[in-house]
């Protein structure tokens, strides 16, 4: 039904107004007695075989919502319903910041993609710890990065900011440094600082009393050498993950008119374009580390197969965010019964 009724009809409408109107229309519903429960029994399956144990955490099933869907922590109990085994909010910034001028989200329909420049527009991590407050036992990874005004020499100031500030009401973090669309982007690439980076917050994490699992969010794009120094990396801070991978800055082999691509302008594109890429570089870091560390694989997950494939690579949980967009909630059940 949402293939062929729902998704035509939204996809009529400004995609980052649509996305504003699928929030208040699954809270709307949310709220009506039994639609949970509706929701919960068409999406949701709980099953044993199903469980993982990843980061010293159990989940209920290896299928995530990505990061850039529920920035503001304002909707994880109700897209929980939906079958999720987790969700992952933010990114989350110190200060609230508007992000880039609109328009800033393009769907690519004819490639099953989307492109964004959103520049981390969310409301600022104190305004998104008041919602975690109300979580109903979801699950919750923590996505967080640093305001776009920020200098340089204050970015590790930021990170710990956030970290600070949402360590006991999420799960596991994310240290996302390898999102396209925010200005200054160089430092956070160079492995020197990443290293500087990721011992500072370890630090942090150790002044709490129960410590949570830090994995670092890398970008589809990096080359072989690139790739070998992420796992250098972890091997030397003892980092407890990697999430493979974030947006692409590439457009090879799209199906979009050049002249439509250029119209659109820079920005992260996500979707189907990205599925190999992003499964290549789970099975390089696998296979080079020996399995040395736990991947979450994202990027291009439109169908069961795409999910079992990442799987296969070497992710040990996935996440969707385009895939969800195009194929609705039923991909989540989907790929949940294919595991099973």
């Amino acid at each position: 039904m949402y293939k062929l009724l729902v998704r035509p009809l939204l996809f009529l409408f400004d995609p980052e107004s649509v996305h504003h109107f699928t929030f208040k229309m699954i809270r709307f519903f949310s709220k009506i007695p039994l639609f949970p429960f509706v929701f919960r029994s068409l999406y949701q399956i709980k099953d044993p075989g199903l469980e993982r144990e990843v980061f010293g955490l159990k989940f209920k099933n290896p299928v995530g919502l990505a990061a850039g869907f529920d920035k503001d922590a304002k909707l994880f109990n109700e897209l929980h319903n939906f079958g999720f085994g987790f969700i992952e909010i933010g990114t989350l910034t110190p200060k609230a910041q508007i992000g880039n001028p609109k328009k800033r989200l393009f769907r690519l329909k004819s490639d099953s993609a989307i492109i964004n420049r959103m520049g981390f527009n969310n409301e600022g991590v104190k305004d998104a710890v008041k919602r975690l407050k109300k979580n109903k036992r979801v699950l919750i990874g923590g996505n967080i990065g640093k305001n776009t005004d920020t200098l340089p020499e204050n970015y590790t100031r930021d990170y710990l900011e956030c970290f600070n500030a949402l360590h006991p009401y999420v799960d596991y973090f994310v240290l996302n440094v390898s999102c396209p669309n925010v200005g200054s982007h160089a430092k956070l690439n160079d492995k020197e600082y990443l290293n500087e980076l990721i011992l500072a917050v370890q630090k942090a994490n150790k002044t709490f009393q129960k410590q949570k699992p830090i994995v670092l969010k890398i970008a589809p794009d990096l080359n072989k050498n690139q790739l070998d120094e992420i796992i250098e990396l972890v091997a030397e801070t003892r980092l407890d993950g990697v999430i493979a991978s974030n947006t692409s800055v590439s457009r090879k082999d799209l199906r979009m008119p050049k002249d439509q691509l250029d119209a659109i302008g820079n920005g992260g594109l996500s979707g189907q374009p990205i599925k190999d890429k992003s499964t290549e570089v789970i099975k390089y870091l696998s296979e080079k580390s020996n399995k040395a560390f736990p991947i979450i694989g994202v990027g291009g997950i439109h169908s069961a197969q795409d999910a079992l494939e990442k799987l296969q690579a070497g992710a040990s949980l996935v996440q969707i965010y385009t895939g969800f967009i195009y194929e609705g909630p039923k991909l989540i059940k989907d790929i949940n019964k294919a595991l099973l």
